[in-house]
């Protein structure tokens, strides 16, 4: 019996309000008065309702089952649901705003929300529309759980914000390409994807945004409501929205999207698909997206000093009396873990043995499914005779405005960015002459630690006279986890130049050529200074593993 009476008083729950009020809605419907939103459930299927006093027929139902409720303030919230209009039998987005009396009547009704949620949807029982709502997400279906929380207790912290926004070539571009591009954003619904401090949601305001929507699944969700809160001449217009993109629900569609959205090698962290999921799900057809799209550039690479300092990491496994222990049965393992890890450092643009090739991902065409994977085939001409020690990555991205189209590039030569460059380092080099054809393959292979597995292969085909009917005759691969980089030094080494040597010409941002005058007078690849801190020559190492080419 007391069971009954307990199922009976969960079937309905009511709660007073000082005010609701419809959002994007110019009627009379929309002015403060008292309200009252009733949680109701009859047969499973549960509903909120809320209702104005003073007009019995101004109701709003709102979907448990897409409903999502979000703190504005200590006493004031908004709940965002999806409706359907009968007349054109499609989904459209609406949001009241809610008035509380006090916090606590406040923290009351969000905590009778959750359990009604709760409740209602995560056991799986039917709502109005007949479907079962699954209490996981598409993110949280391809993302391991101890991936997402590293990686959201990462970007909650304000010592990463601040790295980031000290990066003044991220910064500086991202404020460049807005402001310069008013046009796109005057009078505007803007969404903030993966809003972080909010930094882009005020750039947006000041380039005249009508509203801008931050979302941030983070806790800089809160340090993001700060700060805007202490900008109100602009906050005013900005509201911060805590969850996940793939999860929450606007009361309505953006002109355009703005995002940071790239990590190591453009691709790093997957959150390009979670840009992507936006614009499928927020961006009204034929908006804008800031960035547009990015480009992979990808270039061989010969650099003697770190091939020598990576391999001489293993040498700790040749020890054959470490405490009366013989340590090399693990130094293979060892020596091809090390080369697992890409390297992520600045690096001088004349290490390039070969002109860059590029990949170009367009954001505003581009499928979810298609970042899942990267098959991207290689082919370069090498400009000099060296040894190739592996494959240089790195990357730009284009805001394409109205106005004024602006590129963020990560190339070397460029000022250095917080991504810096990557390289791919190969356990085996290959050895090239002048106008020798270089292939090979670039696969990278989504995993759900929120990275990449990259598998490379770099081949020397045959050269000289004859080259036509040759074949292949060296050959080496790699594979590394982009989850887990060296990182190695945040400025390139310090090279020599001779008399005869014209200093570097600073590379273009969006085209990355080799300039002719880099091979005139001088060798392609300069050798580094004696204070480049590289102690042990290949003789060197050479002597200490009895020989280099046979401990590979």
């Amino acid at each position: 019996m007391e069971g009954s009476k307990g199922e009976e008083a969960q079937k309905q729950q009511e709660f007073a309000l000082a005010s609701i009020s419809e959002l994007a809605s110019s009627s009379s419907s929309s002015s403060l008065t008292p309200a009252v939103a009733r949680f109701s459930a009859e047969d499973g299927v549960g509903e909120l309702r809320f209702q104005q006093e003073a007009e019995s027929d101004a109701r709003v139902n709102v979907d448990l089952q897409t409903a999502q409720l979000f703190k504005l303030g200590p006493v004031q919230s908004v709940c965002i649901s999806q409706g359907s209009d009968t007349g054109t039998e499609k989904l459209f987005s609406r949001g009241v705003t809610i008035h509380f009396k006090n916090e606590e009547e406040s923290g009351a009704f969000h905590n009778a929300f959750e359990q009604w949620k709760k409740d209602f949807i995560v056991q799986g029982k039917k709502l109005p529309n007949g479907e079962i709502s699954s209490s996981k997400s598409k993110f949280d279906d391809k993302i391991e759980p101890s991936s997402a929380k590293m990686y959201f207790h990462y970007y909650g912290q304000l010592l990463h914000q601040q790295n980031m926004l000290q990066d003044y070539v991220r910064t500086g571009t991202y404020y460049a390409a807005v402001i310069e591009n008013r046009v796109d954003f005057t009078g505007r619904v803007v969404v903030d994807v993966g809003a972080g401090s909010g930094i882009l949601s005020l750039f947006a305001a000041q380039a005249g945004a009508k509203h801008v929507y931050a979302v941030e699944a983070s806790e800089m969700a809160e340090y993001a409501r700060k700060l805007i809160a202490g900008n109100p001449s602009l906050g005013q217009r900005i509201t911060v929205i805590k969850g996940k993109v793939e999860e929450v629900e606007l009361p309505e569609k953006a002109d355009i999207l703005i995002s940071e959205p790239m990590g190591t090698l453009l691709i790093n962290e997957r959150m390009l698909e979670t840009y992507v999921i936006a614009r499928d799900r927020f961006l009204q057809p034929n908006g804008k997206m800031f960035p547009t799209l990015g480009r992979i550039h990808m270039a061989p690479f010969s650099d003697e000093y770190l091939f020598v300092e990576i391999a001489n990491k293993a040498l700790f496994w040749q020890q054959q009396n470490y405490y009366g222990v013989d340590l090399q049965p693990l130094y293979a393992s060892a020596f091809q873990g090390y080369f697992s890890q890409p390297v992520v450092d600045a690096f001088d643009p004349r290490l390039l043995v070969a002109p860059s090739m590029s990949h170009v991902i367009d954001f505003t065409k581009i499928n979810e499914e298609d970042l899942y994977e990267f098959d991207i085939p290689l082919r370069f001409v090498a400009a000099v005779g060296t040894r190739v020690h592996g494959l240089a990555c790195w990357f730009d991205v284009l805001f394409d405005g109205s106005t004024v189209q602006r590129w963020l590039t990560t190339a070397p030569g460029a000022p250095t960015t917080h991504w810096y460059q990557l390289r791919c380092v190969l356990s085996q080099p290959i050895y090239v002459m002048a106008g020798q054809e270089i292939t090979g393959r670039l696969h990278m292979i989504a995993h759900n630690a929120q990275s990449y597995t990259i598998y490379l292969t770099l081949a020397a085909k045959m050269w000289g006279p004859g080259a036509e009917q040759g074949g292949i005759i060296q050959e080496s691969s790699c594979k590394l986890d982009l989850k887990e980089p060296y990182y190695r030094m945040s400025q390139p080494q310090a090279y020599t130049i001779t008399q005869d040597q014209q200093p570097h010409q600073q590379i273009q941002a969006q085209d990355i050529p080799i300039h002719s005058q880099d091979f005139e007078d001088s060798e392609f690849i300069p050798q580094p200074s004696p204070s480049s801190g590289v102690k042990m020559t290949l003789a060197d190492f050479g002597r200490s593993t009895g020989s280099l080419k046979d401990s590979l």
